[in-house]
């Protein structure tokens, strides 16, 4: 069972997240409400959060992640819409989406 990612995996996404001018992060990256598992879950929300671009987090886990680590107010955006959120920018229509534009 995957509770959590490790140190390299932790140092991979925050170099990569640290060049970004755009991050949309949905999900987080383990059991961290638990205390011993929230280590890569709050290491990439402070990469997020040092994002000098747009941070857009999504999700009702993502939004608890980011507010747990006390970290909200630096973030963009933060949405509910996880999944749909998701599936919106991967191209697909949405049904509520869809019935504003038959009006």
């Amino acid at each position: 069972m995957g509770v959590d990612i490790g140190p390299a995996t932790i140092a991979a996404y925050a170099a990569v997240i640290r060049g970004a001018k755009t991050v949309v992060w949905n999900g987080p990256m383990g059991v961290f409400e638990i205390e011993d598992f929230a280590k890569g879950t709050n290491a990439v929300a402070r990469a997020v959060a040092s994002v000098e671009g747009t941070t857009i987090v999504g999700g009702g886990d993502s939004i608890a992640a980011i507010k747990k680590a006390g970290l909200a107010e630096r973030i963009t955006h933060i949405s509910t819409g996880g999944g749909a959120s998701l599936e919106f920018l991967g191209g697909r229509t949405l049904p509520g989406v869809a019935a504003l534009t038959d009006r």
